[in-house]
């Protein structure tokens, strides 16, 4: 009897997303997929069904059709071809207007291509109007470019001093890295609270979800070190982020590698310098080493990304009734898993 597989290979995983990014796959592609990533995620049969349409019996059993014969037994049967209403010259000249030029230099006032001015470009330029959405994708796709929210920057971010960082301490932790008897950690705290966050979500046409949220607030503080060597993440619960919580929880760190050196970089939090730390240090028999991160710089600290990952696998669009229960729950989850993320 074969033995059944319980968890996709990372390699598989990818294949799967690369393949619904391609702008031929169909929508019953798209569900097919999705239903499958869901269920090597273990989500809820219910969760499944409202996404993508599909019951988890039937998206168990594509998933062991892919297993088996891979990503040809996804495949629609018949693919409808989209149109297009641009030449094929006239959407050659499009592309590489879209990757060489900015709007602003069309008269627009902006330095980005969106959806809505591209579609005035094309209205303007070729006398051509789409009726969706879809088709302006489309393009932008066969141009190479990915659909990004903006990231936000702090105003007193100084990239100067950021890159100078980097070049006074890279050679300086990748030789920690490379030390046997030291273990190397990025950290950070978060806020994790009974307020309801969201994230999108596809559904069919004219079916909206809605999510109760909590009125009371509840709030813990989840204290998340990251090992960039081995993608391994420490998680740990508190109800406030202090000079005297931050002890306690590197007690509990150092505890998880007795006789090792312990490198922490983190950010300029009042409680990661204060004297209270100072003093702990100097009197822990634990052996600390800690480097704090350039001001305003959080997009260079791995953990961000963990916190993002955690929020999205078991936060995100969630009635959280009970805080501690929630909390366990983002906590065991973050240290069952790895993450591959690079760092410098």
């Amino acid at each position: 009897m074969k033995k059944q597989v319980k968890f996709l290979q990372e390699e598989k995983r990818k294949e799967l997303k690369n393949f619904i990014e391609k702008e031929e796959c169909t929508k019953a592609e798209v569900q097919r997929v999705q239903s499958i990533l869901m269920i090597d995620k273990e989500l809820d049969a219910g969760l499944i069904k409202e996404i993508t349409g599909l019951d988890k019996k039937y998206a168990s059993a594509l998933r062991k059709k892919y297993i088996e014969h891979g990503i040809e037994s996804l495949l629609s049967k018949r693919k409808k071809k989209v149109k297009s209403l641009l030449t094929k010259s006239q959407r050659e000249e499009l592309i590489v207007i879209i990757k060489t030029k900015k709007p602003s230099e069309f008269g627009y006032d902006s330095d980005f291509w969106i959806t809505l001015l591209l579609g005035d470009f094309i209205e303007k330029r070729y006398g051509v109007k789409y009726k969706s959405r879809t088709s302006l994708y489309l393009i932008f796709k066969e141009s190479h470019f990915s659909y990004h929210k903006p990231e936000t920057k702090y105003k007193k971010k100084d990239e100067a001093r950021e890159k100078e960082w980097i070049k006074e301490n890279k050679n300086r932790i990748d030789a920690l890295l490379q030390e046997e008897n030291t273990v190397v950690f990025t950290a950070d705290e978060m806020i994790l609270s009974t307020q309801t966050t969201t994230q999108k979500i596809w559904l069919p046409k004219g079916e909206y979800p809605k999510i109760d949220v909590a009125v009371k607030r509840d709030r813990r503080i989840v204290y998340g070190f990251f090992n960039p060597k081995t993608g391994k993440v420490h998680a740990f619960k508190t109800k406030y982020a202090n000079s005297e919580n931050t002890c306690l929880v590197l007690e509990k760190l150092a505890s998880l590698y007795p006789g090792k050196k312990i490198v922490i970089i983190w950010d300029n939090a009042s409680w990661h310098r204060s004297q209270f730390i100072k003093d702990f240090l100097s009197k822990t028999s634990h052996n600390f080493f800690l480097i704090q991160f350039p001001p305003w710089a959080p997009e260079l600290n791995p953990q961000e990304h963990v916190w993002k990952a955690g929020r999205s696998a078991i936060s995100h669009n969630v009635f959280i009734k009970n805080i501690d229960n929630i909390t366990d729950s983002f906590i065991d989850h973050l240290n069952s898993q790895l993450f591959n993320y690079k760092f410098l």
